[in-house]
């Protein structure tokens, strides 16, 4: 494995390529996910739901992230995965980036594209993660492009005419990172749904949100992953959670003022096949 990034992202330090390198070596065959795959419990995946007011729309969005094809995310559990977001029976799918570890192999992407393919629902969205910039993310892209999922970067798209705007950040640490990019274009009257990969994008999303006319009926959520909740944790919270935001609010729900995070705990893992008080997740929310 190369020891620097294969993409654009950048902060891939010649330490994680060495990492990332032996687990590469170590992990071949990708036994890790098939030997955690074997305890109770470790295939589960809650199904989280959020209430989201917003005058004038009516939608449902299924929000995924942290899928990790890789070494240390059992197929199984993937399977379970989509088959909740199906379950929902979204009008929307969001990804929140973090789709492969270790590498972007043609493999991993034809079957990130099945998976995305077979997804019942009219509309696709997904931003990218540090461990997708640090990998061959022009092969994520085709496979994204081929199940007719949009990748954006950096800017905004309508969700619902009038009332609800989606706004795509690209990943705080290894990415391009233009929040005033993103904001440029947003509707000043409507409410807004933030997508990013990580939270620590948070402070740059209120200034922004605070530049544009005051409106009482806007509403705002933020919503990432990243974290794993901690991946390993213990029953009073997690050990280890990347990030200044992330270890402020590691998972779950947070409110700021004018605006709703949400942290999902997301599905896969990296660097160990294990999650402990951390259970994988899909987020559903209700837009009403």
């Amino acid at each position: 494995m190369p020891l620097r990034s294969r993409g654009r992202g950048t902060h891939y330090s010649l330490a994680r390529g060495l990492a990332e390198s032996a687990l590469g070596l170590l992990y071949r065959g990708d036994w890790p996910a098939r030997l955690w795959e074997k305890v109770p419990g470790a295939c589960e995946v809650r199904r989280r739901a959020l209430p989201f007011h917003v005058p004038g729309a009516k939608l449902r969005i299924a929000f995924v992230s942290d899928l990790h094809l890789g070494p240390t995310t059992p197929s199984r559990l993937l399977d379970r995965a989509f088959e909740v977001v199906a379950e929902a029976r979204p009008d929307v799918l969001l990804l929140g980036g973090d789709y492969v570890f270790l590498e972007a192999t043609e493999g991993k992407a034809r079957e990130l594209r099945d998976r995305l393919r077979a997804v019942p629902c009219t509309r696709k969205i997904a931003v990218l993660g540090n461990h997708d910039l640090w990998a061959r993310h022009d092969r994520l892209e085709r496979a994204f492009a081929e199940a007719g999922v949009s990748v954006l970067v950096d800017t905004s798209t309508s969700l619902v005419p009038g009332a609800l705007t989606l706004v795509a950040l690209d990943d705080p640490w290894t990415g391009r990172r233009d929040v005033e990019r993103a904001f440029a274009d947003v509707p000043h009257d409507e409410s807004l749904l933030v997508l990013c990969h990580a939270a620590d994008l948070l402070p740059e999303v209120r200034a922004a949100i605070a530049k544009l006319p005051p409106s009482r009926e806007r509403r705002v959520l933020y919503v990432c992953g990243h974290t794993h909740g901690g991946q390993i944790a213990m029953p009073w919270g997690p050990l280890i959670v990347p990030g200044p935001i992330g270890k402020l609010h590691p998972a779950g729900l947070a409110t700021f003022d004018e605006l709703l995070l949400y942290v999902s705990r997301g599905v896969g893992a990296t660097e160990l096949p294990i999650r402990t008080f951390a259970p994988p997740e899909v987020l559903v929310v209700d837009v009403e």
